[in-house]
């Protein structure tokens, strides 16, 4: 099973192994999609946690014993069709390849499932036309 979470991690806690622990001692494997830790201050990273449920539910206990706030994520990337004029700068970011241009048509093609809401795209779209909910 798959879950994708953000957690946020107070100032005591940034120099923790926390991927080393997840696969060490929760057989978890930990996909880091986006981090932003610096020393002394609040970090935030998005993880896709790969194991089965019990030992995902265990791990994410254990974090969050350890004073480091778990949250599912929940975003989603939207493309407003309306807004949108198929450049394909969005494509030249994506890491998954969630977006591409069709070859014959040149129109923009959002696969969902392949999206990792990295959010890359959202910033590389000059007519603001990819956006994230909650």
């Amino acid at each position: 099973m798959k879950k994708r979470v953000t957690l946020t991690f107070p100032r005591r806690a940034i120099q923790m192994p926390i991927t080393y622990r997840l696969a060490k001692d929760f057989n978890v494997a930990a996909n880091i999609i986006r981090a932003q830790v610096a020393p002394n201050q609040v970090g935030k990273l998005v993880l896709e946690l790969a194991g089965d449920i019990d030992q995902l539910e265990a791990a994410m206990e254990w974090m969050r014993s350890q004073s480091i706030d778990v949250s599912l994520a929940s975003r989603e990337i939207m493309v407003d069709e309306q807004i949108c004029v198929h450049c394909g700068l969005c494509t030249g970011v994506c890491p998954t390849q969630a977006l591409s241009l069709q070859t014959e048509t040149f129109q923009l093609q959002f696969s969902r499932s392949r999206c990792i809401v990295c959010e890359q795209c959202v910033s590389a779209c000059p007519v603001e036309a990819i956006s994230t909910n909650f």
